[in-house]
């Protein structure tokens, strides 16, 4: 399967706060302490900009999540199976897309913060699962924007 494109990208969709948390939550604590070292978004080059519907990958000191929405309640948390660095054959013929680094400039500020804690909430705009990181520097949410991914700093 390739999800947009995306070469060895199998999103496990989850359809509540509960299962995700079983699935990932004592993964995601275990990055405390760690560093966000880089940050990933998939670039539309047609339009320049963000497609907010691809995985937002968070690179902790070489652990990468794969943080992914879809509909109204679905979130996918993938461990280390994307390699954005690697050049990519996006199989999407429909898209012109590429990996950016640090292409969110709210996220690129956050590159070298440590890792307070990482917990799944329930969005209170949406009431869906969302993945949240404090870090040394600030707070950063990937959460449910009605069938795709939103990022929240604060």
């Amino acid at each position: 399967m390739h999800f947009f494109g995306i070469r060895g990208y199998e999103p496990r969709w989850l359809d509540s706060l509960a299962a995700a948390e079983a699935a990932h939550g004592d993964r995601l604590r275990s990055l405390t302490g760690r560093t966000l070292t880089r940050t990933w978004l998939v670039w539309d080059l047609d339009t320049d900009s963000w497609l907010a519907d691809c995985p937002v990958v968070l690179d902790f000191d070489g652990h990468r999540a794969e943080i992914n929405h879809e509909q109204f309640d679905k979130l996918s948390i993938t461990w280390n199976s994307v390699d954005p660095t690697r050049p990519s054959a996006w199989t999407a013929n429909e898209f012109n897309l590429e990996w950016r680094e640090g292409a969110h400039p709210g996220l690129a500020a956050l590159h070298g913060q440590t890792v307070r804690s990482a917990e799944l909430r329930l969005y209170a705009a949406d009431g869906a699962a969302a993945v949240s990181f404090e870090l040394t520097g600030g707070r950063v949410t990937v959460y449910n924007a009605l069938d795709r991914n939103g990022i929240e700093l604060g």
